[in-house]
């Protein structure tokens, strides 16, 4: 990488809405570190990515010195980072609350709600520290961080709390030029929503089939996000399957 190289870092970049952004951002002309449990997944993402413009690192966001050997790692190969997206997450399996295992629950919090904060914890303190000082933080939130789906209450109690997240990461970090904003994402067609074609609970107890939209609209709009110079910033942005049963009643 040269030192005009802005430098993106993106969890769970291995599959999904976290590949998909890490190609938008190596196109708009990031450096992109690659992070995630599975180093075969994220060396076929690097693959996609145009040559120089991928850097892989496996890393657990649940591990705190994961995460700090993550930053070190990123601190020594690119020299800084005006970018993080906290994309990382999983869900649990979707039994009635009431038979959820505390186990299940607590793999949940731990990556989606605690990686995000570890993760943007130690990018607050590399982005304070360089120069030119700040960067960006893009929160990944989505639906559920705002309407729970049915026997879903780990991944919606860690989406709700990404929001105040979120807030707390924009209002702290205004004093270092750093912005932070979340994209709450609907239906993206991606391996852990494919399951949404094939017919889901709904609210009513029904089972039905959702629509989907391509997920290169997720990326698209993280790039847009991550363009914006850091006197702008999205606070919130929502894109989803245009057709979901997201708004109304029942």
């Amino acid at each position: 990488m040269s030192g005009k190289d802005r430098v993106a870092l993106v969890t769970g970049a291995g599959s999904g809405v976290g590949r998909a952004s890490a190609r938008a951002l190596a196109e708009a002309g990031f450096v992109v570190a690659l992070a995630g449990r599975r180093r075969a997944a994220l060396e076929e993402t690097k693959a996609l990515l145009p040559p120089g413009r991928g850097l892989v690192i496996e890393a657990d966001v649940a591990d705190p010195a994961s995460v700090s050997a993550l930053f070190a790692t990123i601190g020594r190969e690119c020299g800084r980072l005006d970018l993080l997206f906290n994309n990382a997450g999983i869900n649990a399996p979707g039994v009635l609350l009431e038979d959820l295992a505390y186990e299940d629950w607590a793999k949940v919090v731990a990556i989606n709600l605690t990686g995000a904060f570890l993760c943007a914890q130690a990018a607050f303190r590399m982005m304070k520290a360089q120069s030119p000082q700040g960067g960006r933080i893009i929160n990944n939130g989505s639906i559920s961080a705002h309407a729970p789906r049915p026997n879903s209450v780990a991944y919606t109690s860690t989406k709700h709390a990404i929001t105040g997240l979120t807030k707390s990461l924009s209002l702290d970090g205004r004093k270092y030029d750093i912005a932070c904003g979340q994209i709450d994402i609907g239906n993206a067609e991606t391996e852990m929503a494919a399951r949404m074609k094939h017919g889901v609970i709904q609210a009513d107890g029904r089972i039905a089939a959702e629509p989907l939209m391509d997920v290169e609209n997720v990326a698209r709009s993280v790039a847009f996000m991550a363009s914006l110079s850091l006197d702008a910033n999205i606070q919130f942005v929502t894109v989803m399957a245009t057709k979901m049963p997201f708004l109304g009643r029942g």
